[in-house]
């Protein structure tokens, strides 16, 4: 068949577009080099593989700026992390909407089209991050701040009723111990109650709630949860203004990656294996383990659950928008028609952006302490309790009567 030259542009053209969409890096493969690079140590590396992405205005901004941040959070580049991490939510927070173009153009070639706006979990995770990096800078202040703001999210996710994983108990129960920290003990109650009504079998909770209830003298309520959990033993220590905390916010390995398996149209996760499984904190030769207050892995894999349903009704409009744009061209020209359709089902591919660079879980370990001076070294643990080859170098630390004192590490192995 001759076709004018006009119809064979058309065709060269449907021609490159097969190509272009079945050659284009997804994003788990533009970050792959930068969270190598991190596993490894090479900060710089992964500093520069992800900044341009981050700096890049396009549809696909946040989710860079996330994992960019975070590399600088391992860094040790906190305020830089922080100015990102800033950015990142003002943009979470602008992205309300999609254009009707982007939308149709999704249907019509993939989910990577619409613009990224992170899931539940994310949106508020932003914030703990932030006051992760605050705390460990010794910004209080800054901190109660992202208190405030996760209170402010998780009530808006709430009553859209968002699954209750999706709410991210960590974010609210680091919150609780930002407010008791301050010494705002009706707000930690609070926000411990709450953390309580998502996730009860978080550790150490039912003493919180005992603890709190009573420093913010909610005498019915200290008695309700005295009665409800009468074998958790206070201590006077509990209550000592002499005595000061020592907390570990501890990031353990990698979340799960999303996957394309076997050229299916739609994401499945793939877990990530990390030898260090657990941390632990060294004081005075005594050795205090992290317990796992926040399985991110298993936020993420219920999140895309959820997801299925709303991805399969978005295939099946795809599909028939697909149909409607190659029966148009097929009409002029039958063998355009043809390819119009090969090539639309070819760009069509699963969406493969997340938050990548979070860990498979947040751990935590708080210890009492007389205030003084202290030597402090943290381990990583694997599955078997065996110390890991990642470890943090002993610090020295002063702390004060009162105090709370934070210190966050992440395991990349």
């Amino acid at each position: 068949m001759n076709l004018p030259k006009k119809g064979l542009k058309e065709l060269l053209s449907l021609s490159f577009l097969i190509v272009g969409a079945s050659g284009c890096a997804t994003y788990q493969n533009k970050v792959a080099t930068a969270r190598n690079a991190l596993e490894s140590g090479s900060y710089e590396t992964a500093l520069s593989e992800l900044k341009p992405l981050a700096e890049t205005e396009d549809r696909d901004q946040l989710v860079y700026l996330l994992d960019y941040a975070v590399a600088l959070q391992v860094s040790g580049n906190l305020e830089e992390s922080n100015k990102n991490f800033i950015k990142a939510d003002r943009l979470a927070d602008s992205l309300d909407y999609h254009s009707l173009s982007k939308v149709a153009g999704s249907l019509a070639l993939n989910q990577e089209m619409v613009q990224y706006k992170g899931d539940t979990f994310e949106k508020i995770f932003i914030n703990a991050y932030l006051a992760m990096n605050f705390l460990e800078m010794g910004k209080l202040d800054d901190a109660l701040v992202e208190a405030r703001r996760i209170n402010e999210k998780y009530l808006k996710y709430r009553a859209d009723e968002d699954s209750q994983y999706s709410l991210n108990p960590f974010s609210k129960y680091l919150s609780a111990v930002i407010w008791e920290a301050s010494r705002n003990f009706d707000d930690a109650y609070i926000a411990f109650a709450d953390t309580y009504k998502i996730a009860p079998q978080t550790p150490g909770l039912e003493a919180d709630l005992i603890r709190t209830a009573k420093l913010a003298r909610r005498m019915d309520t200290y008695q309700m949860w005295k009665k409800k959990f009468p074998h958790v033993q206070e201590s006077p220590d509990w209550y000592d203004s002499k005595q000061a905390e020592l907390i570990l916010i501890f990031q353990q390995g990698w979340g799960p990656r999303k996957v394309s398996l076997h050229g299916n149209k739609f994401p499945s996760l793939q877990g990530v294996y990390s030898q260090t499984q657990k941390a632990r904190l060294e004081i005075k030769q005594k050795l205090y383990p992290t317990e796992r207050v926040y399985n991110v892995s298993e936020a993420a894999i219920k999140t895309l659950r959820e997801d299925q349903a709303i991805l399969l009704a978005k295939h099946v409009a795809g599909l028939a928008t697909k149909a409607v744009l190659s029966d148009q061209v097929r009409q002029k020209n039958e063998l355009l028609g043809s390819l119009t359709w090969i090539a639309l089902n070819v760009a069509d591919r699963a969406d493969l952006r997340q938050w990548s660079t979070l860990p498979e879980s947040i751990q935590i370990v708080r210890v009492r302490l007389p205030a003084g001076s202290y030597s402090v070294g943290i381990q990583g643990m694997d599955v078997s309790g065996f110390i890991t080859s990642e470890s943090k170098n002993a610090q020295s630390l002063q702390l004060r009567p009162g105090q709370k004192k934070f210190l966050v590490w992440r395991s990349l192995r």
